[in-house]
């Protein structure tokens, strides 16, 4: 009997998991939303490159030529000719329209991950949101939705606000500071610091082989565990020195000491709750050459002239505000389903520290 298996969403991970499906011998069916597959990865910045290096990133029976660079200068030579991949490596996927009835065979493409498509835009007390500001304000989402000449239009000469410090931030200041220069500063608030990553080889040892092998099981307790696994967690505090390890590295490359960006919190933490992104080259020589200027903000409002910064009566006048806020992938899960009951149950609580999703699911590996 012929056993299929649903799959919701055809972004990356969707057909990572299809892929994986047939090769255990089952039928995938892969249900999404819009008309494209890839998800928000179809969309991306000029600049940007991938978060992980290229070995971690490609399937080992589906390389990339030897020649590709990661930074991706054309797109269009990875548009579904097969060339670049030989003559066995394209994915071919089979569409149905559930509105025509049609199905059709295409390639799919995609690109640089980003979670959702539902942003998260910060909610304000009345009167000190967008509405009075007499300049722009757009969600990273819609800025990479552009193509790459209107996103150049729009933040030339532009005095520009960026709201956050993560991989769209980062992104997006790197690309203003390079179009404008220190003529035009382009201005970038953060709540948080953090250890993002200039490499993945910390005083030339993978990352990988710290965080991403069995040896890494020792770091923390888990539930269960044996007495010789407790033993080793308890006194050999190998989180710690691998936190060092890391941290040393990144504050040696990227003079986190000088800019004041040195973070309270251990890299282990960072890594732990997958917030790890990399730094665009050459970031903080734009900083230090005052192209970007970074400013710690724990609350902003706008006023009719730019932002207004936690109590501070100065007004950092702005004709754009990018709003880097990351997405609410919880309320795109949740408003998936019907019913309320089976919206909680798949989200789990809202009022725990960290909601996990979760399932009923009998898995016999793990019972026995």
């Amino acid at each position: 009997m012929e056993k299929k298996v649903g799959i919701i969403g055809a972004g990356i991970s969707g057909l990572l998991a299809c892929k994986y499906i047939l090769s255990k011998g089952y039928t995938p069916i892969v249900f999404e939303s819009r008309s494209s597959t890839g998800g928000v990865c179809v969309n991306t910045f000029q600049t940007t490159k991938l978060q992980t290096p290229k070995s971690y990133f490609q399937f080992s029976d589906f390389t990339w030529p030897r020649a590709a660079d990661e930074e991706l200068q054309a797109w269009e030579l990875w548009g579904g000719n097969g060339e670049p991949f030989g003559p066995e490596g394209k994915w071919r996927i089979t569409v149905e329209n559930t509105q025509t009835l049609s199905t059709e065979g295409l390639l799919s493409r995609f690109r640089d991950p980003r979670f959702s498509n539902i942003p998260n835009i910060p909610v304000l007390p009345a009167g000190k949101g967008p509405e009075g500001f007499q300049g722009d304000v757009i969600h990273s989402m819609y800025y990479s939705a552009m193509d790459f000449q209107t996103a150049a239009q729009l933040i030339k000469g532009k005095r520009i606000t960026i709201v956050g410090n993560m991989k769209s931030g980062l992104d997006i200041a790197m690309k203003a500071a390079t179009a404008n220069g220190v003529g035009c500063s382009c201005r970038m608030l953060y709540k948080t610091k953090h250890w993002s990553l200039p490499d993945y080889q910390p005083w030339g040892i993978p990352l990988l082989n710290l965080y991403f092998n069995r040896f890494s099981e020792i770091l923390i307790h888990k539930p269960g565990e044996e007495f010789l696994l407790s033993l080793l967690a308890t006194f050999f505090q190998l989180w710690w020195v691998f936190s060092t390890i890391v941290e040393s590295h990144i504050k040696r490359k990227l003079s986190l000491d000088k800019f004041g960006m040195v973070p309270k919190h251990r890299f282990f933490k960072e890594i732990s709750s997958c917030f790890i992104t990399t730094v665009p080259k050459g970031f903080y020589d734009s900083v230090e050459k005052g192209s970007i200027i970074l400013k710690k903000a724990s609350e902003f409002s706008f006023c009719k002239e730019g932002i207004m910064v936690d109590d501070e009566s100065a007004v950092l006048e702005t004709d754009l505000v990018i709003l880097a806020t990351g997405f609410k992938g919880d309320k795109k899960l949740k408003d998936m389903f019907v019913s309320p009951a089976f919206k909680d149950c798949i989200f789990g609580s809202s009022t725990a520290a960290i909601p996990l999703y979760r399932c009923n699911a009998f898995i016999p590996e793990f019972h026995n």
